[in-house]
């Protein structure tokens, strides 16, 4: 992607950008729904594992886990000639949720990223956002292995309002995350517009 004047003379286009959080639990797949989409070098801000954090991160299900977020991680991807987006992926772990409320601030919405062999652990998230009244989507990161559910099923698990969208994807996969992104996007601005008409009503 270029920008400044095109070869037609057109005008450059300066990009609206947008800010998404990517939350959920511990070894879910945020930093690596990241990295599949961003366009630049991800910023990652991991951590090996130690012998000290084992009473308190649970690796079952994620044996294979021997990092971990304890800040963020960022990434962007322009989605069209006019927009951008900044991607957020929040800690998973509990001691380090205190960094949320920073990273939420001036969010359009979140993509709450679970998985259906530990899915309790996305519910933090969930009710993180709900509270708040950020829009978000559950994307349901198909791990290799694990059972396949229908998107009414995670709903009904998870209890969540029906306007709340559930997406299928694969956060190693480059146009699947694509289109979650493409989703949550288009769910917050729907949710913002619901919102000033009740206000205008």
């Amino acid at each position: 992607m270029i920008f400044g004047r095109s070869e037609r003379g057109k005008p450059p286009v300066e990009p609206v950008t947008l800010k998404i959080l990517v939350a959920g639990g511990f070894g879910v797949g945020k930093t690596t729904l990241v990295a599949a989409v961003s366009e630049i070098r991800p910023l990652r801000t991991e951590e090996y594992l130690t012998e000290a954090g084992r009473p308190v991160d649970d690796t079952t299900g994620v044996e294979a886990k021997h990092t971990t977020t304890v800040a963020m991680d960022f990434g962007r991807i322009t989605l069209r000639e006019d927009l951008v987006l900044y991607l957020f992926g929040t800690p998973g772990q509990e001691r380090f949720w205190f960094m949320w409320d920073e990273l939420s601030e001036g969010s359009l919405g979140a993509v709450v990223l679970a998985d259906t062999r530990r899915l309790e652990d996305c519910f933090a998230a969930v009710d993180y956002f709900e509270r708040r009244s950020i829009p978000f989507l559950v994307a349901v990161n198909c791990f290799e292995g694990s059972d396949r559910y229908p998107e009414e099923d995670v709903r009904q698990a998870l209890d969540l309002d029906d306007g709340i969208p559930v997406v299928l994807c694969d956060a190693r996969d480059r146009r699947s995350v694509r289109d979650v992104l493409v989703g949550v996007v288009q769910h917050a601005m729907d949710y913002g517009a619901e919102h000033r008409e009740a206000v205008t009503t």
